[in-house]
């Protein structure tokens, strides 16, 4: 901040340059007034509290370089004024003080806010650079010789968990667990059924080569059924036909001629040609003969 200059240049440009640029610290031009009686205050107390009506800033030096902008439109307003440099510089002071007093940088005042700090210098990365270096190698050393201590210490662990594991007793004692008398003849008669299904199943897989041999001779005889049953057919048919000749050829006989005596030719003139009964074949029984009557 730039030094107060005299009272009597301040008083001149406090004349000339209004209320806004009083010399008079009190007399800043966003003071806030002060609490007064009245049935507003008691209603809206907590709330216009709770505003604040300055400008919220963030950078201290932005905000500096924006006063450092503004004064010289400051001085250029003040020329021609009476009171001449003096003059201007008490109206440029009275400016920044109004300035300072009604911003707030980060929610805080300008005097309690805090500079940003300034980039590093080449000194400083250098020494940064050292410490990072310094730590690089601590880190080495630690990750070097701090399992060897670690391990005697995880050793030494190890070896007195195993001493109190020896060192414990189980209150109580475990006891045996011992089978009815009654069960035991179950048992023995489930051991014996067991052995027997046993033995039943290794003979029925011993003699299971021998099952699918015999299946495989009954699905070929089955496939040779039909075949069979029609050669048998085609037998009898032709066998049939056979034997209907044989029995014509051995019924076939020729009419005896029977000469009439003298008695008999008064009585029947006529000559009868008897013929033998041919014998019962099978194909006459499956068509038999129909009879028919012959009138004279």
């Amino acid at each position: 901040a730039m030094p107060r200059p005299g009272d009597s240049a301040g008083a001149a440009a406090g004349s000339a340059s209004g209320p806004a640029f009083s010399p008079r610290p009190g007399r800043e031009m966003a003071a806030p007034p002060g609490p007064g009686p009245g049935p507003s205050m008691d209603a809206g107390g907590t709330a216009a509290a709770q505003r604040d009506p300055r400008v919220r800033c963030c950078s201290r030096p932005r905000l500096r370089d924006v006063m450092e902008l503004c004064a010289p439109l400051v001085r250029a307003v003040m020329e021609g004024q009476p009171g001449g440099a003096a003059a201007e510089g008490d109206a440029v002071w009275n400016f920044e003080t109004a300035l300072r007093e009604n911003v707030t940088i980060n929610g805080q005042l300008w005097e309690e806010a805090m500079d940003e700090p300034s980039p590093p210098s080449g000194s400083d990365i250098k020494l940064l650079e050292d410490q990072f270096d310094e730590l690089i190698v601590e880190t080495a050393t630690k990750r070097k010789q701090w399992p060897k201590k670690i391990l005697v210490h995880a050793i030494q662990t190890m070896k007195a968990e195993q001493e109190m594991l020896k060192l414990y007793k189980p209150v109580v004692t475990p006891e045996d667990i011992r089978s009815q008398p009654s069960q035991d003849a179950h048992i023995a008669d489930l051991k014996q059924v067991a052995e027997m299904v046993s033995k039943q199943i290794s003979a029925a897989m011993k003699s299971l080569p021998a099952l699918t041999e015999r299946a495989e001779g009954l699905s070929q005889v089955l496939t040779w059924q039909p075949t069979l049953e029609l050669c048998k057919l085609r037998q009898e048919i032709f066998a049939g036909g056979k034997a209907k000749e044989e029995n014509n050829v051995q019924n076939f006989v020729p009419p005896r001629e029977v000469t009439p005596t003298d008695t008999d030719s008064s009585k029947n003139p006529y000559v009868l040609l008897k013929r033998r009964k041919a014998a019962d074949s099978p194909v006459r029984k499956r068509y038999p003969l129909r009879r028919r009557k012959i009138t004279l």
